[in-house]
């Protein structure tokens, strides 16, 4: 096959193929020919145009005006903006004003929030910043292979590049050939083990696509080794790029959101039909048609709660400042309110339930017996190797000083030093003592690192058993592979330690000073044995874990890790182990089955970023549950795009900070729980006032509605309605203020479309009945239905009205008996005395002679007394028959 029939093959395949099936059926053979095959610089500029620059995801940020907009755009804010023109037109310039400054004030708080917040997507730029070193085919008649540096963006399907440590795979890329090439996949998977790539290996289809020895991913970055590779597909079409093909998208409105709709919808049509009859009615009656337009406005701007946007955000900032008092710090305030109603928590386990530390756990000989002279030789190794120090190292260097082990470094003298590398993962450095009294009298090479690379340069092997060192059989090698998987399964890291007795003249160098190959001096060695880590549960994991189980939220593990670790460390912090799965097993399910194991499982480990997303997915919709998603890496961006509440911590990749609603100051549990507590609060104080305030404004439109039929004439004059109406809402925003039930907080709250409009259904009916009861009084007892009573009326119900409103937060606010099992916080208690006393002094001030209000008699003040007892009465006997029916109260 030559040449052009190669390129035409590639440029008919690459780009509308799947890159995976590609990658995975091509052969080796082939591949052999087309590393000869170049892409010419005219065939890299014709491909660079169809495909575009090799740029990850192109990401636009919303403007501040898209934001502004979609803060004033809110169905409540709408209503009081048209309220407000026909109060202009009608020159009712006071309340046109007071609805303005509403409308602001809320849209301002919305707006600044969300402007904080407004980078929720992408920051793969990092990724793209590099040049890279590929070949080209140059010439017009002898074609002449080029090595040439270009600029990531630059980069085409087909093009061959040359890569080094250090270097960034610029797509996802096929090997043509490879020397000791070990990747890092952290961008990917989150862990920090490496990975080693080959080009000569064929993988099969069943192999997990992360696990791929032959293909190298966008994002990933060159350890160590070199290569070169075929670059399969760039910008959007690479495997990361899938990772966020959703990332940025609108997420559709939450049961809350759907709530308030129903509302609106609700209000606007009460609003419409009540106004009109009012409308007419009045005109009828008084044949002025400007008051009957006022009046017919005030009634609208009473039935709209003109405070919901304002309270609903007053909520929600209290609620994130309270959060930042306990290290949250909120970015997405909505985001509190879904806290409060999650009830999975999908979280990672290095650095959430570790602390992402290791410490040294045995000194094992090949039989797993503790052993001290196995300690000695990797203290000594760890101490005096200074290329770089690990943190293994300095696990063992802890435990050897904690634990009183005098092994006398002092005594020792450092010759030469091996460093570590990533291809032969191990460090020697070569020590020899003077002291002729000692058992260790000489010069010794000690090797620690990978456990095959240590058991690959020993000949020997040391029988503690029996003093004595014998030659290393293939059963020892077995044996010894026997018990690192043991303890591996257990959770555990392993090293391997090996020493070599020198001649006191032998070292690292040649006589001529030129440097061995470390092949000739690692070798012929006697292997000592392990030297186990565990990277233990934090303290404060497992009582974390176990009080937000006691608040409903249900803890599940997503880590790309092995799964025995992530086992041990979730039955340590209390997580059950009865159903795990890895990432390869769901794989292999089909959709039903993937549901059910999703269900059940609580621990899921080798997960890849998509799977991750899958889970929070199948979690969502099938099992429809609130899921908040806690993680740190590039690996977690999918699953925390998807999720209802995504948390990040401070210490996270600047991707994860950018798209999570909540960012955790301290990497602890802890933080999270006190998060919860403040949402749940949060979503009780909102879901009161919307109840609240639809049940109070509804039920006393209807009773003006009753009231102007009865009486032919204005319940309220226009002013006197706007003013109730204020004083009212003025007093509503101590709500934020208000504590909550112990058994509210402790379960996971969840709105519902249908049970706003229910519990209205329920409740709405008490306050007329109320304001029918007080209606009747007034034309039984004061005969209060001619012209000459109108200001009497017009005081009598304005006072009613307003204490009504003011008392029915106490009703709602608690399913127990309000003041006698439970009493409000104090905002809310002082903003019911001011509110009742401005509404009962105001008849007696100068003020109330203008607004035309009369003085009442004691004998009313003694009726509202018995009609306010009586309304808690019948309302709490109906909120008991309510929970009975639905379970719930707010």
């Amino acid at each position: 096959m030559g040449a052009h029939e190669l390129r035409k093959r590639r440029k008919s395949t690459l780009g509308y193929t799947p890159w995976l099936s590609l990658t995975k059926t091509w052969s080796l053979s082939t591949l052999g020919q087309l590393k000869e095959a170049s892409l010419s610089f005219t065939e890299a500029e014709k491909r660079l145009r169809e495909h575009g620059p090799n740029v990850p995801l192109e990401y636009s940020f919303p403007r501040w005006w898209h934001l502004l907009w979609n803060a004033l755009f809110h169905p409540f804010n709408i209503i009081l903006i048209v309220l407000s023109v026909l109060s202009f037109i009608a020159l009712d310039y006071p309340n046109g004003a007071i609805m303005l400054i509403l409308v602001f004030i809320s849209v301002t708080l919305r707006f600044y929030q969300e402007y904080g917040s407004s980078k929720a997507a992408m920051k793969l730029s990092e990724f793209v910043r590099c040049p890279i070193k590929v070949q080209r085919c140059a010439g017009r008649i002898v074609q002449k292979e080029l090595v040439v540096q270009v600029d990531q963006r630059e980069v085409v399907p087909g093009d061959i590049v040359i890569f080094e440590p250090g270097d960034l795979f610029p797509g996802d890329i096929r090997l043509l050939s490879s020397k000791q090439l070990v990747v890092s996949q952290a961008s990917l998977t989150g862990e920090s083990s490496t990975a080693d790539k080959a080009a000569d290996i064929r993988e099969d289809h069943s192999t997990p696509l992360l696990d791929l020895k032959n293909i190298c991913f966008m994002g990933t970055n060159v350890i160590s080794g070199t290569g070169t590779g075929l670059v399969i597909s760039t910008g959007s079409n690479t495997y990361m790029s899938t990772m966020f093909s959703k990332v940025g998208k609108k997420t559709p409105p939450d049961d809350f959101e759907k709530g308030l709709r129903r509302i609106f919808y609700l209000l606007i049509s009460v609003m419409l039909a009540v106004v009109t009859i009012m409308f007419v009615v009045n005109y009828t009656t008084s044949l002025n048609l400007s008051e009957s337009i006022l009046f017919a406005i005030s009634v609208a701007s009473a039935l709209n709660p003109q405070m919901l946007p304002l309270i609903i955000n007053t909520c929600l900032a209290k609620g994130a400042l309270a959060m930042a008092k306990d290290r949250c710090i909120v970015k997405s305030l909505t985001s509190i309110r879904e806290m409060g109603s999650m009830d999975i928590l999908c979280i990672d386990k290095t650095g959430t339930l570790t602390m992402n530390h290791a410490i040294m756990v045995n000194h094992l000989d090949c039989r797993g017996l503790s052993q001290e002279k196995v300690l000695r030789y990797a203290f000594l190794n760890s101490y005096f190797k200074s290329d770089q120090k690990y943190p293994l190292d300095d696990a063992i260097l802890a435990y050897v000083y904690s634990n009183g082990f005098k092994f006398q470094p002092s005594k020792w003298r450092k010759i030469d030093e091996i460093p570590f590398d990533f291809i032969r993962r191990k460090v020697s450095v070569i020590l020899e003592t003077g002291d002729i009294h000692s058992k260790f009298f000489g010069r010794y090479m000690i090797t620690k690192g990978a456990l095959l690379e240590v058991l690959r340069v020993c000949s020997y092997i040391e029988n503690f058993n029996k003093d004595e060192t014998s030659i290393f059989t293939t059963y020892d090698y077995q044996r010894i592979l026997n018990l690192s998987e043991d303890l591996s399964n257990e959770g555990l890291r392993i090293l391997g330690v090996a020493i070599r007795k020198l001649e006191m003249l032998q070292t690292c160098e040649t006589s001529k000073g030129r440097k061995r190959e470390d092949e000739d001096i690692e070798k012929d060695m006697v292997f000592l044995g392990l030297i186990t880590f565990f990277d233990p549960p934090k303290d404060s994991a497992k009582q974390a874990l176990w009080r937000l189980s006691e608040k409903g939220v249900e803890a599940k593990v997503l880590t790309g890790d092995s799964l025995s670790l992530t086992t041990r460390v979730c039955r340590e912090v209390g997580i059950s182990t009865t159903h795990v799965i890895t990432g390869p097993e769901l794989e292999q399910l089909d959709q039903d089955t993937f549901h059910d194991k999703v269900k059940r499982a609580t621990v899921f480990a080798r997960l890849t970023p998509i799977q991750k997303l899958r889970v929070v997915q199948s979690l969502q919709t099938i099992g429809n549950h609130v899921v908040g998603y806690l993680g740190d890496g590039v690996n977690d961006s999918l699953a925390l795009d998807a999720a209802d509440v995504s948390i990040s911590v401070d210490s996270g990749v600047a991707i994860a900070k950018d798209m999570a609603d909540i960012i955790l100051l301290e990497k602890d549990l802890n933080v999270l729980l006190a998060g919860v507590e403040h949402g749940r609060l949060t979503f009780g104080n909102t879901m009161k006032y919307v109840k609240m305030s639809v049940i109070a404004n509804l039920g006393s439109v209807i009773s003006l509605l009753i009231a102007t039929l009865v009486f032919k004439y204005e319940p309220l004059t226009s002013r006197q309605l706007l003013t109730q109406n204020f004083i009212y809402s003025v007093g509503q925003i101590a709500i934020p203020w208000d504590k909550m039930d112990e058994e509210f907080v402790k379960t996971p709250q969840k709105s519902s479309e249908r049970g706003l409009i229910m519990f209205i259904l329920w409740n709405g009916p008490v306050c007329t009945l109320c304001d029918v009861t007080t209606l009747l009084f007034l034309l039984f007892y004061y005969k209060a239905y001619t012209d000459v009573t109108q200001k009497f009326f017009h005081s009598a119900w304005f006072i009613e009205g307003l204490l009504l409103q003011t008392l029915i937060i106490h009703l709602i606010r608690t399913e127990k008996i309000p003041f006698i099992q439970d009493v409000a916080s104090w905002p809310v208690i002082f903003s019911t005395v001011v509110t009742s006393a401005v509404g009962i002094a105001l008849p007696f001030t100068p003020i109330g002679k203008v607004m035309d209000f009369t003085l009442l008699p004691l004998s009313y003040f003694g009726f509202l007394a018995v009609l306010f007892l009586g309304y808690f009465t019948v309302g709490q006997v109906v909120k008991r028959l309510y929970v009975l029916v639905y379970k719930r109260w707010l």
